[in-house]
């Protein structure tokens, strides 16, 4: 099958959304564990549950597309930032850290979406990206407000 520009192009933005959600997934998991708020953990549990989500319907529409080899990943900055959150969880950064930490990433997931939504996709990708945007930013909204709430 000869894959038109267009297509690739999708392709690949679709592919950096989906390795950033995977990067969220994982990086609330972790989070999530050492977290002493009892109302933040059940927040991370939901978030990192629904940034998998997200990531199995973008594979969906990559499926979809005529791309069979999704293969899950992540990106090296988002396995160095897991692991980044990991330490400040071990040197007792406390919640107010680790929250810092998870906006970073939130903040990753947000500039993804931005750039995937400045590409020319079709009309129903560009749609369901849109919508998981919206998601996207109000959990970053909370992120931040949460760690504000822990500020000393």
């Amino acid at each position: 099958m000869q894959e038109t520009k267009e297509l690739v192009d999708v392709n690949k933005v679709l592919r950096q959304v989906i390795d950033v959600l995977h990067d969220g997934h994982e990086g609330m998991m972790e989070i999530e564990k050492h977290l002493k708020d009892e109302s933040a953990k059940h927040f991370f549990q939901r978030e990192s549950q629904v940034r998998a989500e997200y990531a199995a319907e973008l594979e969906n529409e990559l499926h979809r597309l005529g791309q069979h080899d999704v293969k899950e990943g992540g990106t090296a900055s988002g396995s160095i930032h897991r692991a980044w959150g990991e330490i400040q969880a071990h040197l007792g950064a406390g919640d107010h850290g680790l929250l810092a930490t998870a906006e970073q990433g939130e903040d990753a997931a947000k500039k993804v979406y931005e750039k995937a939504l400045e590409e020319k996709m079709p009309g129903d990708v560009r749609d369901l990206l849109q919508a998981q945007q919206k998601h996207i930013i109000e959990a970053h909204n909370k992120v931040r407000d949460l760690r504000d709430s822990k500020a000393a």
